[in-house]
């Protein structure tokens, strides 16, 4: 799940420089016209999203949230749009927290506005859509490289008073540059072929490859592969050869009530570096997998009808490229993930659909797994994901707890926000990317909505699809009996706090009490949780969440290896890579 990436922003946006005071012309409706540069000679498509934002430091794009200090933002598709014309905000266009902009209150405000492109895909299903390629950054609106955004300009404005505030896209983001090559870390990419047939033009995958120590002075050595799920990376997260910066300023963690995390994850990750190239570490590949679609920074590892075969694409094209390339052992007794929230689920959810190429999953606070606790929504059952059914009151489901459980964020406000960046599940957030990955294709070629996103009212039609296709508590119950069972013994570990920010612990409780059901054969493996721990902790029993949470692999890996030692079958390869 992505939900903090929004405040995480909010800080880099204070570096940005003040606005400039513009006037407000006192006429007509009260509304905002947006220009492209005179330059454009093409027409283009997207979405526009105005934010409007109290505060006088930062850029408004990177203040956006479901949050409490989330500020407010207003948008309006935009097809075959020249810059021969404005395109016109008013009463008019959906926004979030406020209904729309004549709900503003009369005031000062930074306000910046921001074209996050779309290009048309001729799908091989038939369908063509309009959807925002990632092109590098994970599928971040706010930071896309080639969206057009404003400078932010202060002005006073009453609503109630009327007029027209002119903003033009005068600044488009720079593509990003590739990360460089190390003697540990690789870059690697390729063109899929799966892919680029589902969606009409060239598709691809990457990965981030950690080397094992000695890797380019053991020659003979073939290494056992560890998949390291979760959302799109840059380059190896975590990995730090150089020590900590002495000089670095010491940052806040809100999550964490911590002074100083940015030391803290230096620290961390510097020690991985020196665990990594010590004696007595597993000697293994790692690598994260880029695989970002044009609905999400990554496709949760599994084919869809949406989507295309992302599961495929990663098992038979990805994963055989990297082992030849890079000495892996190449089979299945020799391949393990892990991974948390998002990583989580595709863990499980690989282990599950692929039970021979893989020979265990360490899954930490997953994404639901079992769709009769949707976080807290029973898509079967309940009628509304937004309110409780009732038939003399209105609740809220809540969306978003602390330890303590006192909420922030409701689903329908987590939804809204949704609808407000993207409409036909192109948010590229949370809510949507399960819609995009589990849902059937419309008519229109886009996702089926699981509920209506703006009443919550639920469809059971997809509902099924989703239990048969995606629902892993669903899908174990099913099929545990007729072979799955025996492909998945020992192989699933699951770990979660209690107190999950996101509510993830309630579907973990379904998949154990199956899970310690069963026989013949009993799963074999474990399921655990942290007392009043959230989101988003591993198993970790001896430290706090935010420590446990920078040490996956040296929390797994061992784990993992002996599970090797154990399983591999009469003649596997067991010394090369223990040196």
């Amino acid at each position: 799940m992505r939900y903090l990436i929004g405040l995480a922003l909010a800080a880099v946006a204070a570096a940005a420089g003040s606005a400039t005071e513009v006037p407000v012309a006192q006429s007509g409706p009260f509304r905002f016209t947006v220009t492209l540069p005179a330059t454009m000679s093409s027409a283009v498509d997207g979405r526009l999203l105005l934010i409007v934002s109290r505060s006088s430091d930062g850029e408004p794009r990177f203040q956006v949230s479901d949050g409490p200090s989330g500020q407010p933002v207003f948008g309006i598709d935009v097809d075959g749009w020249t810059s021969t014309r404005a395109a016109v905000i008013d009463g008019a266009a959906l926004g979030f927290p406020l209904d729309g902009i004549n709900d503003l209150p009369a005031g000062t405000y930074t306000v910046q506005a921001l074209l996050h492109r779309y290009e048309t895909f001729k799908r091989a299903d038939g369908h063509m859509v309009k959807m925002p390629m990632d092109r590098g950054e994970g599928q971040q609106w706010s930071r896309a490289p080639g969206n057009l955004y404003s400078s932010p300009q202060r002005v006073t404005l009453d609503p109630r008073k009327g007029g027209t505030i002119d903003i033009a896209l005068d600044q488009v983001i720079a593509p990003i540059q590739p990360a460089k090559d190390t003697r540990y870390v690789k870059h690697e990419r390729i063109q899929s072929a799966l892919l680029t047939k589902f969606w009409g033009r060239p598709m691809h995958l990457g990965a981030n490859v950690l080397l094992p120590e000695g890797w380019d002075t053991h020659p003979a050595a073939r290494y056992p592969l560890f998949i390291y799920h979760g959302h799109f990376p840059a380059t190896f997260a975590g990995f730090r050869e150089e020590p900590p910066d002495a000089d670095l300023k010491p940052d806040f963690a809100a999550r964490f009530n911590l002074s100083g995390y940015n030391r803290v994850q230096q620290q961390y990750a510097h020690q991985f570096y020196k665990d990594w190239t010590g004696p007595n570490f597993p000697r293994a590949i790692v690598i994260e997998i880029q695989h970002a679609t044009p609905f999400y920074d990554d496709s949760y590892a599994v084919n869809s009808q949406n989507s295309g075969p992302y599961g495929d694409a990663i098992v038979n094209e990805l994963l055989p490229f990297i082992e030849k390339k890079y000495r892996g052992l190449g089979e299945g007794w020799a391949r393990f993930m892990y991974g948390g929230s998002t990583g989580g689920w595709e863990a499980m959810a690989a282990q599950v659909f692929y039970p021979d190429v893989f020979n265990g999953a360490y899954i930490a606070c997953p994404d639901p797994i079992d769709f009769r606790a949707f976080t807290v929504v029973d898509i079967y059952k309940d009628k509304n994901a937004y309110y409780l059914d009732d038939t003399w009151k209105t609740t809220p489901r809540p969306g978003h707890r602390n330890y303590l459980g006192h909420v922030d964020s409701t689903l329908e406000e987590m939804n809204r926000l949704e609808l407000v960046l993207g409409t036909k599940t192109r948010s590229g957030q949370q809510w949507d990317v399960w819609e995009a990955t589990y849902s059937p294709v419309g008519a229109d070629g886009y996702p089926m909505r699981i509920w209506d996103k703006r009443s919550g009212i639920i469809d059971k039609k997809v509902a099924e699809h989703w239990r048969d296709n995606y629902d892993l508590g669903h899908i174990l119950r099913r099929d545990w009996n007729k072979g799955l069972g025996q492909k998945l013994e020992g192989k699933l570990h699951i770990y979660v706090g209690d107190m999950d920010n996101y509510y993830l612990n309630n579907a973990v409780y379904l998949v154990e009490e199956f899970l310690e059901s069963t026989r013949t054969p009993y799963y074999g493996g474990e399921v655990d949780y942290g007392d009043r721990a959230e989101h988003c902790w591993n198993g970790d029993q001896t430290r706090p969440n935010a420590l446990s949470r920078l040490r996956y692999h040296q929390m797994y890996m061992p784990k993992a290896v002996e599970r090797m030692l154990k399983t591999a079958p009469t003649g596997a390869d067991l010394k090369s890579w223990r040196y």
